[in-house]
C-alpha cells in the first residue's frame, strides 16, 4: 500500500490519466474502479447533478475519440458486449466535484489520492518544460560554435595538405665551372690474342 493514500498507488492513478482534447482527463470507467462503484452508478450520480459538471469539468468523447481509445487501451466494442453509452471524461476539476456527488469516505480518500497524482503529473511536466527550455538554450549557444568549429577544421585541413611546389626560378648559391678531365671511354685492345 502507498504511504500517501493508504488506498491506491499513485502510479496506478497516473496511468489512468489521459491527454484528450489538450486536457488531462480520467475516464468514467477508471474513476468508477477507483471509487469502488459501477460505471453506471457513477454516471447516474453525475446525471442527477449535471449542474455541477459544466463542459470544462466533464465532456463526452466523440465516436472517433472513443474508437481511438479502443485501440490504445483495449476498450471492447459495443458489438461484442462492451460499452453502449458514450464515454465520459472528467478533468481535474470534474474529479474534485465527483467526491461531493458520491459522498462516501472512500470517495474522499480516493479523491485526495487523485488530486495528488494530478499535482505530481503537473510537477513532472513542469520539470520537463524547464529541461526542454534549457536544451533549446544550449542548442542556440552551440549553433554559434558550429561555424567556429567548422573554420577550425578548415584551417587544420589546409595545414595538413602538402605544400605546392615552388615555381622553378634562379638557383641560389655559388657555382663554379671547372675544366673537365677527359676520361677514357674507349676499350683497350688485348695484345695477347
Amino acid at each position: 500500500m502507498n504511504k500517501q493514500t493508504g488506498l491506491i498507488p499513485t502510479g496506478r492513478i497516473q496511468r489512468a490519466i489521459y491527454l484528450i482534447r489538450g486536457q488531462k482527463v480520467m475516464l468514467d470507467a477508471d474513476l468508477a474502479r477507483l471509487y469502488g462503484v459501477t460505471t453506471s452508478n457513477l454516471n447516474k450520480a453525475v446525471r442527477r447533478n449535471l449542474s455541477r459538471f459544466p463542459a470544462d469539468f466533464m465532456f463526452q468523447l466523440s465516436p472517433e475519440e472513443a474508437k481511438d481509445l479502443m485501440f490504445q487501451i483495449g476498450i471492447s466494442s459495443s458489438k461484442h458486449g462492451g460499452r453502449r453509452k458514450p464515454i465520459s471524461a472528467f478533468t481535474e476539476q470534474g474529479v474534485a466535484m465527483l467526491s461531493t456527488v458520491l459522498r462516501s469516505e472512500r470517495a474522499v480518500q480516493v479523491n485526495i489520492a487523485i488530486m495528488r497524482a494530478f499535482v505530481q503529473l503537473r510537477e513532472i511536466l513542469g520539470s520537463h518544460a524547464e529541461l526542454a527550455r534549457k536544451l533549446t538554450e544550449l542548442e542556440k549557444r552551440i549553433e554559434g560554435h558550429d561555424s567556429a568549429i567548422q573554420s577550425l577544421f578548415e584551417a587544420i585541413r589546409q595545414l595538413m595538405a602538402p605544400p605546392e611546389p615552388d615555381p622553378p626560378g634562379r638557383e641560389i648559391g655559388f657555382h663554379m665551372k671547372e675544366a673537365s678531365i677527359p676520361y677514357r671511354t674507349g676499350r683497350r685492345s688485348d695484345s695477347t690474342a
